[in-house]
């Protein structure tokens, strides 16, 4: 372990919708950057998103530039791969170099599934490394669909009116 207790991983992937990057994307992304030398970065498409029964306000497209455009600000220089997620698993489960898993405590469930599927391929478990949930002015997590319902902001600041 390197100076600080902190684990580095060579390559580390992480997941997500990604509509109206807010707060809790970022401490989700700072993690990634701070355990992983190389971050792969799995976001839903537009397809994948609706079978969930997600309704993003922007497009697939819009949402890798936006969270290009954070990395780029927050990370510059950091080595990272954008990758679509036509399923829950995406390129976690079909690489071998990737050595660890990023998710908050909602999508912790699914790693034993991936696990799984990387086994049946010889490949060697993900570790695991959970980020907890970044709470609202209210206590409650700072969600996308939260942001476009119009109860808070991408800060988690509760929006003045309904909602």
């Amino acid at each position: 372990m390197p100076a600080g207790g902190v684990m580095m991983y060579k390559t580390v992937a992480t997941g997500g919708t990604f509509d109206h990057i807010h707060k809790g994307h970022v401490a989700l992304l700072t993690r990634c950057f701070e355990v992983g030398e190389r971050v792969v970065i799995g976001v839903t498409s537009d397809e994948f998103a609706r079978k969930e029964g997600k309704r993003p306000d922007q497009s697939y497209e819009e949402r890798v530039a936006a969270l290009e455009s954070l990395i780029g600000k927050k990370f510059p220089g950091r080595e990272h791969l954008v990758a679509k997620l036509d399923d829950f698993f995406g390129p976690g489960i079909a690489s071998p170099e990737i050595q660890a898993i990023v998710v908050s405590g909602e999508t912790a469930q699914r790693v034993p599934i991936a696990n799984s599927l990387r086994k049946a391929k010889g490949f060697a478990p993900l570790d695991v490394v959970v980020v907890d949930f970044v709470l609202a002015d209210d206590s409650k997590p700072i969600s996308s669909t939260r942001i476009r319902s119009g109860e808070i902001d991408t800060q988690g600041k509760l929006t003045k009116g309904e909602g």
